[in-house]
């Protein structure tokens, strides 16, 4: 059913005027004849016949009118579904539990009034494929993987250097430590199982294990973080890596240990990915959030590997924000 003919019909039921209703949807006389000719056609039945006065409608009309209305509201919501603005801005955080989870939320009590949809996608190639596609309307990423770069109209802006944290249990040779330099990591077991070959953080922690020389362990089921701190905290030699941007509870006989790594500081590099020709508002919203108040890095050196360098960001002039806004 032609819904312009369908909204034509509407306005002269309300105004009870062929030349009110051209008037109100600026169209012709003419023109608003000619939709209701060719919707009485389609259905086969008069709709409305004209009088002195102007139009009314038949029993056929009457019938008609509350369903032309429902169409009319569906397509009202069906167009502010997917308008800039009107829907929820969808963005992919990794992980909840993750640094970038920590971040949307923190924008989100800086503008509550952008409505939010926050979806956890696996790996680098499935979130840029959803850019790309317009599933999701921005990502958060270590960019870019080694060999691979964005693909044309993805830009991104680096958001986030998360260091790095050994955790450990009491029974862990650095567990009194203050601090434990990185070339000191070599020949200890890091036990990382949720570690996929193939994700943009096992090639991250590769390449830190090639430089530092710990011995990163993927071997064994990833029952969730939980499970990992339960046997880290019974363990004299496994250790793990986790940052204090990650929300983390443990009972108190755990007796955990999260030690500075430094001289250098590993730090995981977080970009926000989105598609440049996206024009939703809570995008650039998020956007300038992200980068005026992006946290400033870690005093000293830091180490990130050399693939994880973004690409020169591609972004449009933005206005201030104050990072308490």
């Amino acid at each position: 059913m032609d819904l312009k003919a369908v909204r034509a019909f509407v306005a002269i039921a309300d105004s009870g005027q062929f030349q009110k209703a051209a008037v109100d949807l600026a169209l012709t006389q003419q023109a608003v004849s000619k939709r209701i000719a060719a919707l009485e056609k389609d259905l086969g039945v008069r709709l409305l016949v004209r009088t002195p006065r102007g139009a009314e409608l038949t029993i056929d009309g009457q019938a008609l009118l509350p369903h032309a209305r429902v169409l009319l509201r569906a397509e009202e919501r069906a167009t502010a579904a997917v308008r800039p603005g009107d829907r929820a801005l969808r963005v992919d955080v990794v992980g909840r539990r993750a640094a970038p989870g920590g971040l949307v939320q923190h924008f989100h009590r800086a503008h509550p009034e952008t409505a939010l949809d926050v979806v956890t996608l696996f790996d680098v190639e499935t979130a840029v494929t959803a850019l790309r596609d317009g599933a999701v309307d921005a990502t958060f990423r270590a960019v870019t993987m080694p060999g691979q770069r964005l693909p044309d109209g993805i830009a991104a802006t680096p958001v986030l250097d998360e260091p790095l944290r050994l955790c450990v249990g009491p029974g862990h040779p650095f567990a009194r430590a203050d601090r434990v330099t990185t070339a000191q990591l070599a020949g200890h077991r890091i036990w990382m199982p949720g570690n996929v070959p193939g994700t943009e953080w096992h090639a991250y922690y590769e390449e830190l294990a090639a430089a530092f020389g710990p011995a990163i362990d993927t071997i064994g089921p990833n029952f969730g973080l939980e499970a990992l701190l339960d046997t880290i905290a019974g363990s004299p030699t496994v250790a793990t890596f986790l940052s204090e941007r990650t929300p983390h509870v443990w009972p108190a006989g755990h007796d955990l240990r999260l030690v500075p790594l430094v001289d250098p500081v590993p730090v995981y590099p977080h970009s926000l990915l989105w598609r440049t020709d996206n024009p939703h508002p809570g995008l650039t919203a998020l956007r300038d959030y992200l980068v005026a108040t992006r946290p400033r890095p870690p005093q000293g050196a830091t180490w990130r590997p050399s693939w994880a360098e973004p690409p020169p960001a591609r972004v449009p002039p933005t206005r201030a924000v104050s990072p308490s806004a």
